[in-house]
């Protein structure tokens, strides 16, 4: 089971790339996102349904209906964050910020809320982290912005901490009855918080980012299922080198691009030495 959830993982950090990758591109990333999350939900809801028949008809509880609406408004303000922050900046140096805040954010809470403690490997891996971002952070302010342009840093650090946020509902939604149920719940909602946002004309622009983005979520979900969150998580964060790459040698991004890559390698080792720790 260990080697399929580790290449489901994998997939899904592929997949998440991607769908990253493609939402960059377009002129609007919020309005091509809020069709894509719909247009997804609706390919995805007919496999639902016939698990849900197969299975015998499973239900959930309210409170895991009521965890999957709000981090669907999570998401929400998540698209509105990540969209804000790739119209700012690159995706070279936005996306390895905003999935490397994620699992800082995360030993943080656990620091300080939780009293727990960290290993010398974990502090380690929170140094590492710290480090990545901060040679992959997007330009601040003065001599390393265009002129008249805006930073993308905040926003893209406000998107890490929205991940971590709709992560730590979704661990407390699964275990409230089937993963693969509470899945189609959040899609659900999410497509309804981004709907005011949507335009009919981008269907062809939103389908392939729509079927991607539910393909990594539904792989990651099922990796989740199937092996511990230690394991799945740092693999997940695979894609920041991905991404990285493709965002110097594909989009031209070549601006500090060996910071970018050293960053986006610097993500990924402290993910993994968090999570091993």
């Amino acid at each position: 089971m260990t080697t399929v959830a580790v290449g489901l993982a994998l997939g899904a950090a592929v997949l998440h790339a991607a769908w990253n990758i493609r939402l960059k591109s377009a002129a609007d990333p919020l309005r091509v996102a809020a069709v894509a999350v719909p247009l997804g939900t609706l390919l995805l809801t007919p496999f639902i349904g016939a698990a849900w028949l197969a299975t015998g008809q499973p239900g959930l509880p309210w409170q895991a209906w009521a965890l999957a609406g709000l981090a669907g408004f999570v998401e929400l303000l998540y698209f509105h964050a990540l969209s804000n922050a790739y119209q700012r900046g690159e995706i070279s140096a936005v996306y390895p910020v905003a999935r490397g805040t994620a699992p800082l954010l995360a030993a943080f809470v656990g620091l300080v809320a939780l009293n727990e403690h960290l290993a010398t490997i974990q502090a380690v891996g929170v140094a590492v982290l710290i480090a990545g971002i901060w040679l992959a952070r997007p330009p601040v302010l003065g001599r390393e912005l265009p002129a008249g342009s805006r930073s993308a840093l905040l926003p893209a650090l406000l998107t890490g901490i929205l991940i971590a946020t709709y992560t730590t509902i979704d661990r407390l939604g699964v275990r409230l009855g089937p993963f693969w149920l509470y899945a189609w719940g959040h899609f659900a909602a999410m497509s309804l918080w981004l709907l005011p946002w949507a335009r009919t004309g981008l269907v062809s622009e939103a389908l392939p980012v729509g079927v991607l983005s539910v393909g990594a979520y539904g792989l990651a979900l099922t990796a989740l299922s199937l092996a511990p969150l230690a394991l799945i998580a740092p693999l997940r964060e695979s894609g920041v080198v991905l991404v990285a790459l493709w965002g110097v040698l594909r989009m031209g991004e070549r601006d500090k691009a060996p910071l970018k890559l050293t960053g986006a390698a610097a993500v990924l080792t402290g993910a993994v030495l968090l999570a091993v720790g």
